[in-house]
């Protein structure tokens, strides 16, 4: 017998793992093209309305009004519209509003939640159960059908037309705040209380020195994804703080469509104003959202 008819029966079979072998990888790499395309495709999508309110931006009224959406402005250095919607459409005083209430209502969600998680969490009391499904309840009802209610508390206790209204009713902690928070807590143990009260501290001083200091990735969890919840909020500012000099940016950009009805170029500036904080906000601590809910998830 041949050499070549001994060899035979085994070239069948590895031609056969050569040709599923080389069909794998070719199966591979069609999927590989095709995630990387669908990526470009839906960053395409997303990335695409954002240039044209930039170029838009840029633009002079001749140039927005006679030309298409993806043309290029004549002058990419053209800042007027930007000027115009600081100094005439109130953008300046709008930021400043919107960073008080900002500030002053994330600082009492995050005290406020982490108390109440704090309370949930470590303390067994009658009706605890109730106090948590109330929580959901309340979550559950829109709070369009309660404004009535709302707006008369807020007026009896004068603070319509001011900007602790909105202080006020974002001081309310949802229910995701409070379960960021709860999460957390059980990942801390129970013997450093025990440990802080044999030593003679008391729950509020537990609180500050030892929980609290230990919530801070939840603590940047909540504050990111409730500051852009305020910083976007549009109803609450237009219904309690109807004067002009208490607008935030979300109602001083709706009311662009007054002063400048027919200047789509300088809206399309402020609305970039209102993006770019948010927009930078995110892509520096975004990574403390997905580790928050990660962590929180599993903790």
């Amino acid at each position: 017998m041949s050499l070549t008819a001994l060899r035979s029966p085994d070239t069948a079979p590895r031609r056969r793992a050569r040709t599923a072998t080389g069909l794998g990888t070719l199966g591979a790499r069609i999927a590989l093209t095709l995630k990387y395309a669908s990526l470009v495709v839906a960053a395409l999508v997303v990335l695409a309305p954002l240039l044209v309110l930039l170029m838009a931006s840029l633009k002079t009224n001749d140039e927005f009004v006679n030309g298409a959406p993806f043309d290029p402005p004549g002058n990419w250095f053209n800042l007027d519209n930007y000027v115009t919607a600081f100094t005439q459409g109130g953008m300046l005083r709008a930021f400043v509003n919107t960073s008080i209430i900002l500030a002053v209502s994330l600082a009492g969600t995050v005290l406020i939640g982490s108390m109440a998680a704090y309370a949930l969490d470590r303390f067994e009391f009658r009706f605890r159960r109730t106090i948590v499904m109330l929580f959901l309840l309340a979550a559950l009802v829109p709070g369009v059908t309660t404004q009535v209610a709302t707006f008369q508390v807020v007026n009896t206790l004068g603070l319509f037309n001011t900007r602790w209204s909105a202080i006020a009713l974002f001081l309310g902690t949802d229910i995701i705040s409070i379960y960021i928070f709860q999460q957390f807590l059980r990942s801390i143990p129970r013997e450093l209380d025990e440990s802080a009260a044999l030593e003679g501290a008391n729950h509020l001083t537990i609180y500050f020195r030892i929980i609290l200091p230990l919530l801070k990735p939840a603590i940047a969890t909540v504050v990111i994804i409730k500051g852009i919840t305020i910083y976007n909020e549009f109803y609450i500012p237009f219904l309690y703080m109807p004067d002009r000099d208490l607008g935030v940016i979300s109602t001083s950009l709706f009311r662009f469509k007054g002063p400048f009805g027919a200047q789509w170029e300088v809206i399309s500036a402020g609305v970039i104003l209102v993006i770019v904080p948010t927009l930078i906000v995110f892509l520096l601590l975004q990574r403390f959202i997905y580790n928050g809910f990660t962590s929180g998830a599993t903790k």
